[in-house]
């Protein structure tokens, strides 16, 4: 059960996973059940054109491929029953300790306002990116909104908590990144000149953001009154949303109140995406059917890892999964050489493993909880449409 928030009226509610619904004793409530419904339409509706637009991109796809990639479901089969299924268990286990890192970091970012235990968050983060996984990236505002709910703190300070958890995400995939693949030999990648130039702007892209973090944590109010003022000049609504938006984004770098905070967050994001990091590798070598995928060197799972990670950032429902797995295989069979077969085989593997295997003990959880996921993203999204909307400058 969550605990309630002092001062707020009482409403004694079930939400229940199996049915999906949503019954209250109390007619006060009758209102916010019609925001939410209008909320989830418009959830549908973004989830209809972005999977209308993927899908007819997908068989598009097909339609060109279809005469030019044979594809022998038999082999693709076979390269399943032969891989190194010790290394998969590997992979699994890495990426489930690594949502037991992403709990402990948040409970360390929301130490100096309020102090929970450890791992008590660590539902929160399951039940978060089973959302994200069975509903799409629409879904990534569940995780503060149940950490909200859960901690009973504003939910504008779990979004700010929620931005800087992924500027350390992105900080820490980009070093990792950019360091295999600039310290890798030349012959260990394809078009190594054109990949490291690459790395070369993205690691400059991530000093910089690390820069303008710093700057904004030490002068946040004067830059977003100055930033406010010169876009006024072209927009006081652009204006006055640039200049909230860095308030924001201050409010979120507020957590980060000594070289202490900063270094244990560092250390376990760190500590995070390396155990990802391995996952992938695990994987990718775990198709010993197939010479070429056993044969990958760092650098190129690294790419591998990259090229999910990109699209996975515009998952969708259900159609989504697809989408990975097709862009993440067309980088093995193009890029490296892989046999169309087996770099599907490991696509999908990489998905189920990296991203979906989270799904069962996240639906477990939900139930447990009392916990409508897909309610929980219409709330969620609403909750933050309306943060937006009324959140006054300061």
């Amino acid at each position: 059960m969550w605990p309630r928030k002092p001062g707020r009226p009482q409403h004694p509610c079930k939400i229940s996973l199996a049915a999906n619904d949503f019954s209250c004793t109390d007619e006060k409530l009758d209102s916010a059940e019609i925001h939410d419904s209008g909320n989830g339409e418009v959830l549908k509706k973004r989830e209809l054109i972005l999977g209308s637009v993927v899908f007819l991109a997908l068989v598009a796809l097909v339609i060109w491929g279809r005469d030019r990639i044979h594809f022998d479901f038999g082999v693709f089969v076979s390269q399943l029953k032969l891989a190194d299924w010790r290394k998969i268990g590997i992979a699994f286990g890495c990426i489930y300790i690594g949502y037991a890192f992403r709990a402990v970091r948040w409970a360390l970012l929301i130490r100096h306002i309020k102090k929970v235990p450890l791992f008590s968050l660590l539902g929160t983060q399951v039940m978060g990116f089973t959302a994200v996984a069975l509903i799409g990236r629409i879904a990534d505002p569940v995780r503060p909104y149940l950490v909200s709910k859960k901690t009973g703190l504003p939910l504008s300070n779990q979004i700010a908590v929620y931005i800087v958890e992924r500027l350390f995400d992105a900080g820490t995939m980009a070093l990792i990144f950019c360091s295999v693949i600039l310290l890798a030999p030349a012959d260990a990648l394809p078009h190594p000149e054109i990949i490291k130039e690459g790395c070369r702007w993205v690691l400059a892209t991530t000093v910089a953001g690390a820069f303008f973090l710093v700057a904004v944590r030490l002068t946040g109010g004067v830059a977003a009154a100055f930033l406010e003022d010169a876009f006024s000049v072209i927009s006081k609504g652009l204006g006055r949303a640039i200049g909230d938006k860095i308030r924001a984004f201050r409010a979120g770098l507020d957590t980060l109140r000594s070289y202490s905070d900063f270094g244990l967050a560092s250390s376990l994001s760190l500590g995070m995406w390396l155990l990802i990091t391995l996952a992938y590798v695990e994987i990718i070598t775990a198709f010993v059917a197939s010479p070429e995928p056993k044969g990958l060197t760092l650098a190129k799972c690294v790419l591998v890892m990259a090229s999910g990670m990109a699209v996975s950032g515009f998952q969708l429902p259900v159609l989504g999964w697809f989408t990975q797995i097709g862009v993440v295989a067309a980088a093995i069979f193009g890029i490296f050489g892989v046999a169309a077969e087996p770099a599907t085989a490991c696509a999908a593997t990489l998905l189920a493993v990296s991203f979906l295997s989270i799904a069962p003990v996240g639906l477990v959880w939900a139930r447990f909880e009392h916990v409508s996921l897909r309610k929980a993203a219409a709330e969620s999204g609403h909750a933050g449409e309306t943060l937006a909307v009324d959140e006054p400058a300061s």
